[in-house]
């Protein structure tokens, strides 16, 4: 049996983040989701994704605020479906945890954006427990704070 473990910290806080938020508070969201901690478990006949959640993410996070940069799925002028990061020079397609930690974000409604749009989003974090994905969370029905 073969085990890999990746240190995800991503994707959860129960810090709001008003506009105008601070470098810590931003820091704070970002590093409750860096804190979910992921194990990759390979054996001859199986495959399976453990996932740890920090209690205040387990349950999920009805009101979740954090900034970050877009980072679109799909052209056109307005999106509603993306992957946030949290520094503009990030990967969040490049399945690395050195590329840091990428929230995918699902808007209650479209918004205009531009590469490299910073953006401060409120909406429900909710944990992907699906043991077949690296992916630990998702924001559902996200509104723009600022940006």
């Amino acid at each position: 049996m073969t085990t890999r473990t990746v240190s995800l910290i991503a994707l959860s806080a129960p810090f709001a983040l008003a506009t105008g938020a601070t470098a810590e508070q931003t820091s704070d969201a970002w590093d409750l989701l860096a804190a979910i901690e992921v194990d990759e478990v390979i054996t001859g006949t199986s495959y399976e994704v453990r996932k740890v959640f920090p209690t205040a993410v387990e349950n999920g996070i009805e009101q979740f605020d954090i900034t970050g940069y877009l980072v679109p799925l799909a052209e056109g002028a307005e999106i509603t479906d993306f992957i946030l990061i949290s520094d503009i020079g990030f990967c969040p397609f490049c399945g690395s945890p050195e590329h840091g930690t990428s929230l995918q974000v699902s808007m209650a409604d479209p918004i205009g954006y531009e590469d490299g749009t910073r953006v401060t989003l409120r909406g429900a974090l909710e944990a992907v427990t699906d043991p077949e994905t690296f992916q630990t969370t998702i924001m559902r029905d996200a509104s723009l704070i600022d940006g």
